[in-house]
């Protein structure tokens, strides 16, 4: 029997959990060609319902903002995790996405008797888990992890763009842009980018 409260919009999702300590699990920043992945873990209230969850993408930055701080005044627990650049190149975006998953839900005060991980992949371990495909649209646990990463690594990117000037960091928030991909050109790597990534690791192989 599906847990209502885990429900996010038309269809509902057939979870065999049946309980209310449920996690949703989800990361932001595969795609980009500088700073960490970041992925959220939440334990919503059933009886703190947050309207307007959505899949973070979808969703405007001053809602995302808003949702935010209403996640971290009704879930019942929640944590925010990273893999660092230096992870990424050394492990791969796919297994540093997982070990950031993993952290967040080591991480969260209140452990889950269920997860629910965005995707089709899980990270190894010993907790019951389903995989959804596009689950930050079809589960509201999911969606409140998408944008709890994704408001965090938004905000450390717009920090970042003090910190290294020029990249353009505030606006793409380190995607793959032209203006990215012109910068780097002209300015080279910073250490905050990706060398295991493509046009990062080409510019370093001929600078020319």
């Amino acid at each position: 029997m599906a847990v209502q409260s885990c429900v996010l919009g038309p269809g509902p999702y057939e979870c065999a959990y049946g309980g209310t300590l449920l996690a949703g699990v989800d990361e932001v920043g595969r795609g980009p060609l500088a700073g960490d992945v970041v992925a959220a873990a939440v334990v919503l209230d059933p009886d703190r319902p947050i309207e307007g969850l959505a899949d973070s993408k979808k969703l405007s930055e001053k809602k995302r903002e808003q949702l935010f701080e209403l996640i971290g005044e009704r879930a019942l627990s929640f944590a925010v995790a990273r893999a660092s650049v230096a992870e990424i190149d050394r492990l791969n975006i796919l297994h540093a996405s997982l070990l950031a998953m993993r952290r967040a839900v080591e991480q969260l005060d209140t452990q889950p008797e269920y997860v629910l991980v965005d995707g089709n992949r899980k990270p190894d371990w010993s907790y019951p888990c389903e995989t959804v495909v596009k689950g930050d649209s079809r589960v509201a646990a999911i969606a409140a992890a998408s944008i709890l990463a994704k408001v965090t690594r938004d905000r450390e990117m717009i920090t970042l763009d003090d910190q290294y000037p020029g990249y353009g960091l505030a606006g793409h928030k380190g995607y793959p842009t032209r203006a990215h991909r012109e910068a780097l050109k002209r300015l080279g790597p910073s250490p905050i980018h990706r060398r295991s990534f493509a046009p990062v690791r080409q510019l370093l192989a001929d600078p020319a």
